[in-house]
């Protein structure tokens, strides 16, 4: 093989691996956002996990996060604004994201 070759091999792989650990990071946030609505909604437990799974099948139904916001904003009722959401999913996306770099 030649030089090029494994050059593009390893931008090849590494576009792979960045792709991977992006949707990682947003599965991972999408289900912290998910356990910290659940808590605000009083479920705890196996009922706060279904809930956050169900965050995270939301973020597939569309491109972006506003799927997600809107599951979120509709279940919390009031109890949060979108902008609020939208911050701590923000955080959480950090929080992801560091726990992901520690992990690896």
């Amino acid at each position: 093989m030649s030089s090029f070759d494994d050059r593009e091999s390893a931008f090849e792989n590494k576009f792979a691996h960045d792709a991977e650990m992006v949707f990682k990071a947003d599965a991972r946030a999408n289900k912290l956002l998910g356990l910290w609505a659940a808590e605000v909604l009083g479920k705890t437990g196996a009922e706060g996990e279904a809930y956050a799974l169900e965050v995270i099948k939301a973020d597939f139904e569309e491109a972006g996060h506003d799927d997600v916001i809107r599951k979120v904003a509709g279940d919390l009722e009031g109890k949060a604004t979108e902008d609020e959401i939208r911050a701590k999913r923000a955080d959480c996306l950090a929080i992801a994201k560091a726990q992901l770099f520690e992990e690896n």
